[in-house]
């Protein structure tokens, strides 16, 4: 079975999901829908597929699924339209900012039946899976800490802030999935911490730029995760699991992977600087599964229960940081 695909939003992310849909056997792309033209044309002419407006894919018998990359405030509204058309719908994260209107459109998806996937693409990167398939072999033990790192080489324009939610909930609301994940049990309290450090800019629209979070789950492991909105030495990803009989890591990515030598010392070329890069072969594996339960007819690894805990603790950090305390998950998810 080919799974035929429309990607809702031909921006940078809906670049990265057809360039990801191009490269996975099983998938085409069919048709875009992109209010601006100029970047709908860009997208037809890279894949070429038909432009159309939503509502003309919501009633195409030639779209299977589709791929949703507009901004956040539609998520909602328009997983709940294609979810009602009997399309498969994956959903960039997160599907809303409110956990209320997460939970209203979760009962619109059970009730029609349909299938959601929610982009967490770093579950599908190579080296993380590899540390995910290591804790699941037993090789460290039981889990203990989780100590997740990721810092972006430089913040987003300002007009992406004032819509994203805080950092919270777009940046580290990735790492918050990845904590749960390795972790592999509910998260039950959390501690944050947020400040102003890289530009003034940012906190004059209300956000931060630099967070550390610690989660603690009931039986008291705990996940480690701190963001920053810039690191001058380029895109940091990394991810480091102690466990009861050993350690298990994820370093980062360079450009290449050699290390040089002279008279001055040891070098190694730079990180990977963009997301775009570091995470293509996990966007691509992110699809292929997608695909793979489209066409099975199976769950999807990622859930529209896990976008739900993933706001819930954004949530729940962003309380923390207000009332300087720990928070209870149950607190924000009622």
């Amino acid at each position: 079975m080919t799974v035929r695909f429309a990607v809702l939003g031909a921006g940078r992310i809906g670049q990265v999901h057809a360039t990801a849909i191009a490269s996975v056997p099983g998938a085409t792309l069919v048709a875009v829908a992109e209010p601006f033209a100029e970047a709908a044309k860009a997208m037809q002419d890279a894949h070429g597929c038909d432009i159309r407006s939503i509502d003309e894919i919501a009633a195409s018998d030639d779209v299977d699924a589709v791929v949703i990359c507009t901004p956040t405030d539609t998520h909602a509204d328009l997983i709940e339209q294609f979810a009602k058309a009997g399309k498969a719908v994956f959903s960039e994260k997160p599907i809303d900012l409110s956990l209320a209107r997460v939970r209203d459109c979760l009962k619109v998806v059970e009730s029609e039946n349909a299938t959601l996937m929610v982009g967490f693409n770093r579950r599908f990167d190579p080296d993380f899976m590899a540390v995910k398939s290591a804790i699941d072999a037993g090789q460290v033990g039981d889990v203990e800490m989780v100590t997740v790192i990721s810092r972006d080489p430089g913040a987003p324009p300002a007009d992406y802030i004032k819509r994203s939610g805080g950092i919270f909930r777009d940046m580290t609301i990735h790492d918050f999935d990845v904590a749960r994940w390795l972790l592999g049990e509910e998260v039950d309290s959390v501690v944050a911490t947020g400040a102003v450090l890289t530009d003034p800019e940012i906190g004059k629209l209300g956000d931060f730029d630099s967070v550390n979070v610690i989660l603690q789950t009931a039986s008291g492991k705990q996940a480690i995760i701190t963001n920053s909105r810039r690191a001058a030495y380029g895109y940091d990803q990394r991810i480091e699991v102690l466990g009861s009989a050993g350690m298990v890591a994820a370093r980062n990515q360079h450009e290449a992977n050699i290390d040089m030598a002279g008279a001055d010392g040891f070098s190694r070329p730079p990180l990977l600087n963009f997301f775009m890069t570091r995470y293509t072969a996990a966007y691509a594996n992110e699809i292929a599964a997608f695909v793979a339960a489209v066409a099975d007819g199976a769950a999807t690894p990622t859930t529209g229960h896990d976008g739900m805990m993933a706001l819930a603790l954004a949530d729940a950090a962003v309380k923390s940081v207000e009332e300087g305390r720990a928070v209870k998950l149950s607190e924000v998810l009622g």
